[in-house]
């Protein structure tokens, strides 16, 4: 039973109350690839003195959508395809397995802050195919830990919500989905798995794009958003703008 944090320049450990304390290993990947846990190294530091990051660089991440009825329904009214999500740390290698056998593959449990561009995303619904509005650079977060999943006994059966400067855009339970994880993990399984990949199991109801007032609900610099999910965490992202976070103008925008 472990929180799993990776922390400072890419240290791995566990958190212990309000301690960390620093495992001996390379990567979060490792911890996962070598199967077994590592031992402590014998430093231990005070969770306010140490800076958390993403705690896993996945080799590959299954971006799953469509998996929660209400978000479904909502994408429907305004004729939009499918696009705060819990998100599935992969414990072995492995492909083409069934439901039954995907829990054997299961490492540990994630939040997944699923961030869209959605000028960007408008062009590309054109083809069905999302790539740039999803994968531009800080898009993505992870975190603030992994949770071993012997933590939590029934994933289907954790509260989920995203708020925005403190206020509720997204309020839902992970028993809403119409498939269950074990049948993403199976379905997704064609694919192949390594130890330490990620699959997210989609988001719920409430996103932006899908209000009639969205334009007035899209992200701007100062904004926070804190994901949170039942017996894992808060996830807390801070929205900043392109000067704040290089130090000088952003390159000429690309109109889609």
């Amino acid at each position: 039973m472990a929180r799993l944090v990776t922390f400072d320049e890419g240290r791995v450990g566990e958190l212990r109350g309000d301690k960390v304390v620093e495992l001996e290993v390379p990567s979060m990947r490792h911890y996962f690839e070598r199967d077994q846990v590592p031992r402590p190294t014998g430093e231990e530091f005070a969770l306010e003195d140490v800076r958390l990051r993403a705690p896993i660089v996945p080799k590959k991440f299954f971006h799953t959508a469509g998996n929660f009825r209400e978000h479904e329904e909502e994408s429907k009214q305004v004729q939009w395809s499918h696009r705060m999500e819990l998100a599935v740390v992969i414990r072995k290698a492995g492909k083409w397995f069934s439901p039954e056998e995907a829990m054997e593959h299961v490492g540990g449990y994630v939040i997944f802050n699923d961030i869209t561009a959605r000028d960007i995303q408008r062009r590309e619904m054109e083809s069905g195919v999302f790539s740039f509005c999803k994968a531009i650079d800080t898009f993505c977060p992870l975190g603030p830990w992994i949770v071993t999943a012997d933590e939590i006994e029934d994933p289907h059966d954790l509260a989920m919500e995203l708020r925005v400067n403190g206020e509720p855009r997204q309020r839902s339970h992970s028993g809403n989905m119409s498939v269950t994880i074990p049948e993403i993990l199976a379905h997704y399984s064609a694919l192949g798995y390594s130890a330490g990949d990620v699959l997210s199991t989609g988001t719920v109801s409430g996103v932006a794009g899908f209000s009639p007032d969205a334009a007035d609900l899209y992200l701007k610099p100062g904004d926070v958003m804190e994901a949170e999910i039942e017996k894992i965490g808060v996830l807390r992202n801070p929205v900043v703008s392109w000067r704040e976070a290089h130090g000088e103008d952003p390159p000429e925008r690309v109109r889609w």
